[in-house]
């Protein structure tokens, strides 16, 4: 039996029924393959190259046999620089790309990289949006780099939403109203994961692309199983007959759809969700804006509702009007004016002075533009410290460790909601002592201080 090894993130992991409908191709894969093979799905919620390599990978050589294939499903998590736990800058993402690569084939076996999925992101015009960056592209490069098969998941599952476009795209996501699926009472807004429906068609379009790639077992897929599975319907909010109608009616419905979130005049990101509460008994939502319908949803039993638009809000001010519907009834409109931000500029560096010299731990400080909410530090493409930002817009922070005398070139990204700032460089002269210095070489002959002690020679404290 031929065993097919899967390593990834929450895309492809497997999921149990009080998960539903929650699902990852992962679990769906096995459905196309011929006798022969045996699909193992190891990926897990937020795991990352990296905690894969440091925790799991040792484990999982151990159990590799000549000729099994390992599909490297990553690049979903790794690309959130406002979460230093799980960034990975470019050059890290494909060293461990390569380490992972190098390492399968010592063992004998066969490394399949896979891009990123695309997400359930549209722009007003209802094109998909690349949400990922340049990791997709640096596993093609990392593939090319390495010699590994590549299976380019990113490219068949963004022509897939792009052919099936923003009215219907969102059924293949875990992405419903209130009262849609008995897990989710009150409705769930998640353009990332699949659900049932979803992820079995990625697992079927991901089959194809292993049919089509060279230097896979030309045995493995039955093409007799991977025809198309159904078209999702559209979706019930543009089902809607003549919605503009409702705002020329006159309101009998008591109570009105009240928002909770965002607050009125709240600077947000484009993907920004609605919510908010209506009487008990309420049927459904209809939002407008400039008298425009923009879509819909129902409400849960509670009386609460939450809503995001298939496409991204654009930049600038917004004015939406929310209108609740029981029966033929409507109520009064309640209005709630919001501003959406759709980039971030590049953070100030104000100290450490480029052209003056810093001790060995420089305190970087400066001022961010309107929004930025955290300023992230990298040296060589590392992240190495996060500083939030103070309400007037200053930020401050300093290394927990020691800079070695020395130039560097320090980068700093602001972030604001899922956005982030191209980086802003400075370069940081250390003063110091030189490693190769002989007042540093002529200790050698021992082990450095561990605790407080007192000993001869002294070296310089900063």
């Amino acid at each position: 039996m031929r065993k097919i090894r899967i390593l990834g993130n929450s895309l492809a992991a497997s999921r149990v029924e009080r998960e539903a409908p929650l699902a990852g191709w992962g679990q769906y894969i096995g459905e196309f393959l011929n006798e022969g093979y045996e699909v193992h799905n190891y990926a897990r919620d937020a795991m990352t190259l990296r905690g894969y390599y440091a925790e799991r990978f040792a484990a999982l050589l151990t159990l590799l046999q000549p000729g099994d294939l390992v599909i490297l499903a990553f690049g979903h998590v790794e690309q959130r620089i406002n979460e230093p736990r799980r960034y990975h800058g470019p050059r890290e993402y494909k060293e461990y790309l390569r380490l992972c690569v190098d390492a399968i084939r010592v063992e004998g076996g066969i490394p399949v990289l896979l891009t990123p999925e695309a997400r359930c992101v549209f722009d007003e015009a209802g094109n998909i949006l690349n949400t990922h960056d340049e990791y997709p592209e640096l596993t093609r490069e990392a593939a090319a780099e390495t010699g590994a098969l590549l299976v380019d998941m990113n490219e068949y599952t963004t022509t897939m939403l792009a052919e099936l476009g923003p009215t219907r795209a969102r059924r293949l996501f875990r992405w419903m109203d209130p009262g849609e699926h008995p897990n989710h009472p009150d409705g769930v807004v998640d353009s990332t994961h699949f659900n049932t429906q979803g992820a079995r068609e990625v697992a079927r379009l991901t089959a194809v692309r292993f049919l089509e790639t060279p230097g896979l077992p030309p045995d493995m897929v039955n093409p007799q199983l991977v025809t198309p599975g159904e078209t999702p319907p559209v979706l019930t909010e543009f089902m809607v007959s003549n919605p503009e109608m409702a705002l020329t009616l006159t309101p009998s419905l008591l109570g009105m759809a009240d928002f909770t979130s965002p607050a009125p005049g709240q600077l947000v990101g484009a993907m920004c969700k609605l919510a908010g509460t209506t009487p008990v008994g309420t049927d459904y939502i209809l939002f407008y804006e400039q008298g425009r319908y923009l879509g819909g949803t129902a409400v849960s039993v509670s009386g609460t509702w939450q809503w995001r638009r298939t496409v991204n809000w654009s930049a600038g001010r917004h004015s939406v009007e929310a209108l609740a519907v029981k029966g033929d009834a409507v109520s009064w409109t309640s209005v709630l004016e919001f501003e959406v931000l759709d980039h971030v500029e590049p953070p100030q560096v104000e100290g450490p002075k480029p052209d003056v010299l810093s001790g060995p731990r420089p305190r970087f400080f400066g001022k961010t533009a309107r929004g930025t909410t955290k300023v992230m530090v990298l040296e060589q493409g590392r992240l190495i410290a996060a500083a939030p930002v103070k309400a007037d817009g200053t930020w401050q922070v300093t290394h927990a460790h020691d800079w070695r005398p020395g130039t560097y070139t320090v980068e700093f990204v602001g972030i604001f909601s899922a956005i982030h700032s191209e980086p802003a460089s400075l370069t940081l002269r250390v003063h110091g002592i030189p490693e190769d210095s002989w007042l540093h070489t002529s200790l050698a002959s021992r082990h450095s201080c561990t605790g407080e002690c007192a000993h001869y020679p002294v070296m310089p404290t900063w």
